[in-house]
């Protein structure tokens, strides 16, 4: 996955358990995409500061990730989701029931990753 998506499906997750300056910092560089010098000079740190906290950030998000796995489900949940979708055009197409047998089981896997 590209870093800045990543970057923004972690702050979509965990985000609100950064301090406000962290996130006010980090939305700067991830969703705005300001320079670090941009947001040194607006936050009235150093760059180094800025670049320093960005790194911490991006730490402690991915921290909450190895904890808790909420992106990896997300990601795995759209997956299954475009899966079931592709098969209910087929069976729209073909009408055959061994595709309604493969999503009852997709369902039963995104249940399964909700549980856990």
């Amino acid at each position: 996955m590209e870093k800045i998506a990543r970057q923004g499906l972690l702050y979509d997750f965990y985000g609100a358990l950064l301090t406000e300056h962290q996130r006010n910092i980090y939305e700067d560089v991830v969703l705005y995409d300001l320079s670090l010098s941009e947001i040194a000079q607006e936050q009235g740190i150093s760059r180094q500061g800025v670049h320093d906290l960005l790194k911490r950030c991006d730490k402690i998000l991915e921290g909450y990730e190895e904890k808790l796995h909420l992106v990896e489900k997300f990601e795995k949940t759209k997956g299954l989701a475009r899966e079931i979708r592709n098969l209910t055009a087929q069976f729209a197409d073909t009408k055959d029931m061994s595709l309604i047998h493969r999503i009852e089981e997709i369902s039963g896997e995104i249940i399964e990753l909700e549980a856990h």
